[in-house]
This record gives C-alpha cells, sequence and structure tokens, in this order.
C-alpha cells in the first residue's frame, strides 16, 4: 500500500485572470468566525 499526501493545487484563478476569493475570508468578515485551536507540535517537527 503506497500513501500519498494531497498536494495542495495553484490558487483557483477568474476567467479575467484574478484570484478567486470566494476560499478565502475577508478581513471584515474574519470577526464572525472562531480563532483556529492552539496545538502542540512534538519533539521533532
Amino acid at each position: 500500500m503506497i500513501i500519498e499526501a494531497i498536494k495542495p493545487g495553484p490558487k483557483p484563478k477568474k476567467d479575467d485572470g484574478s484570484l478567486d476569493k470566494r476560499r478565502r475570508v475577508s478581513p471584515d468578515k474574519k470577526k464572525d468566525y472562531p480563532p483556529l485551536k492552539k496545538h502542540k507540535h512534538k519533539k521533532g517537527d
């Protein structure tokens, strides 16, 4: 069994060539989203 990581692809672009912002939170809406939980790194990571 081979395990392969999911590789991030290029950021989506609209037809006019500008970045597609649908997957991003705009700064004025960021306050509506809770911050990410803190996590601990294992030694060596």
